[in-house]
């Protein structure tokens, strides 16, 4: 293997760890700012750095069709074209490719599919997916999977998942192990603990630096995925990462951490700041809400961003109202900020046994949209 792992604390479920990677350590449970295309919408890379954030994400769809892997990889590949020097992982682009239901056909061999940019055909098999993330140069490489879809039957979701595992064998085949760089298999299976079981069983017989679960957080519902996460989570290797890909709220993400998950990943944060909406303790608040107009109160009083250091409710929301970018931004950092310190608080409570204090302050009662000022 070529990640190192080390488990440092547990509390009840919950998992305190240290990856070690070629570009880094990533403390977990860990949270990752999804950079997409090669950027954090509306972050600046010193700026997600500052919110605590040692690794982010990025896309292999996205980046094959634009500006392409060869691209890439010949200006330096992804942490000097993004300049971020820490870790990245890459999504192998088969969540995306699946979703282009009218746009690809799908066969053993892998999928070909026409590009949402310009209609030109592509054609993505597991080897090509682990060549590009080569090429991109990411520390965390994930292996190409049919991402089922909900809902599914199960005898849909079990000739699914064994093309997913039949992929995964073929990724690793592919993949080249260098220090510091390192393979993810993706669990699959739906919403049936007897396929992920065997999904589980198939990828620790090929043997990958980590495991992450998929196909959650597809529609199935927040108690479906727990039900889901604690059927299958306990029997994950233990000693080695586990990540919930596509998660989610903070309340979702402490339910996860409680059942030993270890790494996630989500749009929610950015794409919410880019609308409006701002993450706080006790739940959410719309800062284009009229409510917040006259406020000189901040976001959060227990937030260090630079929304909640320097601004109040009511500059920000002038700033939605007049369409100005420093709103989005502003609102970005806060959330990801939020998303980092909970984070924090996590790795703090389960090093102090304490996790399940630290749980319900994050899991508080949401706040009411109206709640002036």
């Amino acid at each position: 293997m070529s990640i190192g792992f080390e488990l440092t604390a547990t509390d009840g479920g919950a998992r305190r760890g240290r990856l070690s990677t070629a570009h880094g350590p990533i403390d977990t449970p860990a949270f990752m700012p999804v950079g997409t295309a090669g950027t954090v919408k509306a972050m600046h890379p010193d700026s997600v750095a500052q919110t605590g954030a040692q690794i982010i994400l990025g896309n292999t769809y996205h980046l094959m069709l634009r500006p392409g892997a060869e691209q890439v990889a010949a200006l330096g590949g992804l942490h000097r074209f993004m300049n971020w020097p820490g870790p990245i992982l890459t999504d192998s682009g088969g969540f995306q490719v699946m979703s282009l239901s009218d746009l690809r056909t799908i066969d053993e061999q892998g999928v070909i599919f026409k590009s949402h940019l310009d209609g030109s055909k592509h054609q993505l098999t597991p080897e090509r997916a682990v060549d590009i993330q080569r090429l991109l140069d990411a520390t965390i490489t994930m292996a190409l999977d049919e991402c089922t879809p909900f809902p599914a039957t199960e005898d849909e979701a079990d000739r699914s998942m064994m093309r997913s595992m039949r992929w995964a064998e073929r990724c690793r085949t592919a993949f080249a192990p260098r220090p510091g760089y390192g393979l993810f298999g993706i669990v699959q299976g739906g919403v049936y603990p007897r396929l992920r079981a065997h999904s589980v069983t198939a990828l620790a017989t090929i043997g990958f630096d980590g495991y992450a679960i998929g196909g959650l957080a597809v529609g199935e519902g927040q108690a479906t995925m727990f039900e889901v996460l604690g059927a299958t989570v306990p029997s994950l290797p233990a000693d080695h990462p586990r990540y919930l890909m596509g998660v989610g709220r903070p309340d979702d993400i402490v339910g996860a951490v409680r059942r030993g998950i270890d790494m996630f990943d989500c749009v929610m944060p950015t794409r919410s700041g880019r609308t409006g909406q701002a993450f706080v303790r006790g739940g959410t608040l719309n800062i284009r809400n009229a409510a917040h107009a006259a406020s000189d109160r901040p976001l959060d009083a227990a937030c260090r961003c630079p929304a909640c250091r320097g601004y109040a409710r009511g500059y920000l929301h002038h700033l939605f109202k007049a369409n100005e970018m420093l709103g989005p931004m502003l609102l970005t950092w806060h959330n990801l900020q939020h998303y980092q310190d909970l984070m924090a608080e996590l790795r703090q409570g389960i090093e102090a046994g304490r996790f399940e204090e630290v749980a319900r302050r994050w899991e508080a009662a949401p706040l009411q949209p109206e709640e002036p000022g």
